[in-house]
């Protein structure tokens, strides 16, 4: 799917992520967050603007299920209303839970299903159309898709050479978090390499600062960290191959990641709470108290995605003052670039579906929630300036910048009884191996087996 060079790309697209994060950074701390510079042709226009011709749907009843919750559930509301004031069809929101593929199969079989739902994985979507669930998206969908999408985010949309997912949310997931009061008294740097990451958080420690916060509780966020030191130390064709389960888990490879993962996990004083502490920490606490206790967070540093700012918003810490980012450090040669997404996918061909689908690919669509924070769009028409801070801006401009060259979320292109099911396959396995760092073979043993049985290979 990538060419050999995608390596010496990705690298450029890491550095120039690093470099692009610096300088928003510098930029926030000079003007407190406050972006007066207008680009994309001036103010996006928002929910008054409009790019994309809807047809009128009064009368039209919508589901639209999603695994979002809080803030995150509430902002894309917004996004539903404008749909609603656009077209006078009538949008209901259904909270799905994980995995959704088995939340929508019980829909289905009660025959209810959500006529769009938002798809956390390449993996899930495949399952919706191999279960004959999803339909093709039309060609207004297709003609936003393809005036607003790098070639890369059309095609993990495919499945057999067709559309059927609009990637309507991305994530980077090569970020790490931290507390910039923290970092300051223990006069810690923000690392390029694992090695600095590692000096990094031993100045914090010896300052008196746990100085990682993980959160355990939920496996997705440990197959996050094992991805991004796989990419980085393994390299872009180890990981498509591992994605595609055409190596096995017993790899060196792996093994390699592991032990390297277990230089943080397997120290209990570099955890918050412990490995024990951290299983018992979902993902938005991780966060929260990382940016909460003065001078004494419970740790001085978060790994994930740009989403994680939904999550600081919830405390007083100000992006791009208290809280800071870096991008994930090169562990081997070059910086890893992971990203994830949710895909709009149709179950209901209907006319308001299409229609919902066409304003999910639009500009439109993405800028409402843009303007909202905590969210990322790998739509390349949404203007820098929808972005509410110069941190989230370089975020997205770097995200666009990587074009092709990303790699998506491995765990989410995984069958979903492997890289996406709460307590089974990778993200139980993971939480085991945080639990005992020691056991590399038996963990590697352990998700082979796993890997094996859900994508159905031996191999």
């Amino acid at each position: 799917m990538h060419s050999k060079n995608s390596t010496i790309r990705t690298h450029r697209a890491a550095t120039a992520l690093a470099a692009l994060l610096a300088g928003a950074l510098a930029l926030t701390a000079c003007s407190g967050g406050d972006d007066k510079k207008k680009d994309d042709g001036g103010e996006s226009g928002g929910a008054t603007g409009s790019t994309v011709t809807l047809p009128k749907l009064d009368g039209a009843n919508l589901e639209v299920a999603a695994v979002w919750t809080g803030t995150e559930q509430a902002n894309f509301k917004k996004v539903l209303a404008e749909f609603e004031k656009r077209t006078g069809a009538k949008v209901t929101f259904v909270p799905a839970q994980d995995p959704i593929i088995n939340f929508l199969g019980s829909k289905i079989a009660g025959g209810q299903p959500p006529d769009v739902a938002m798809l956390p994985q390449p993996g899930a979507i495949k399952q919706a159309v191999e279960k004959k669930w999803a339909k093709p998206l039309g060609p207004d969908a297709l003609k936003e898709l393809r005036k607003n999408y790098s070639q890369g985010w059309q095609d993990i949309g495919k499945v057999d050479g067709k559309q059927y997912g609009v990637y309507y949310k991305a994530a980077n997931k090569s970020l790490i978090w931290y507390n910039a009061k923290a970092f300051d008294n223990a006069g810690a740097k923000e690392p390029k390499t694992w090695q600095d990451l590692l000096t990094a958080a031993q100045a914090v420690y010896d300052s008196g600062v746990t100085p990682f916060s993980v959160g355990g509780a939920d496996g997705w966020t440990l197959t996050d960290w094992f991805e991004n030191v796989y990419l980085s130390q393994a390299g872009p064709e180890k990981y498509d191959q591992l994605a595609q389960h055409k190596i096995k888990w017993t790899d060196p490879s792996v093994k390699q990641a592991l032990t390297t993962l277990a230089q943080i996990w397997g120290k209990k004083d570099f955890v918050a709470g412990g490995a024990d502490g951290a299983l018992q920490t979902e993902f938005p606490a991780s966060v929260t108290q990382t940016f909460t206790g003065g001078d004494q967070p419970k740790a001085a540093m978060v790994y994930e995605g740009d989403f994680a700012q939904v999550n600081i918003g919830d405390t007083k810490a100000k992006v791009g003052t208290d809280a800071k980012v870096f991008p994930f450090p090169a562990v081997g040669s070059s910086a890893p670039v992971v990203s994830g997404g949710d895909a709009a996918v149709i179950l209901k061909g209907s006319k308001a579906a299409q229609a919902l689908a066409t304003f999910l690919a639009s500009p439109d669509a993405a800028t409402i929630q843009a303007k909202l924070g905590g969210y990322l769009s790998p739509n390349k028409n949404v203007p820098d300036s929808a972005y509410p801070n110069p941190v989230q801006q370089t975020i997205a401009k770097a995200l666009i910048a990587s074009g092709d060259d990303f790699r998506f979320d491995m765990s989410d292109q995984a069958p979903q009884a492997f890289g996406g099911t709460p307590g089974k396959g990778e993200w139980k396995d993971l939480q085991d191996f945080l639990k005992n760092p020691k056991d590399v073979a038996g963990t590697q043993a352990k998700l082979e087996k796993d890997a094996a049985a859900a994508y159905g290979n031996g191999s």
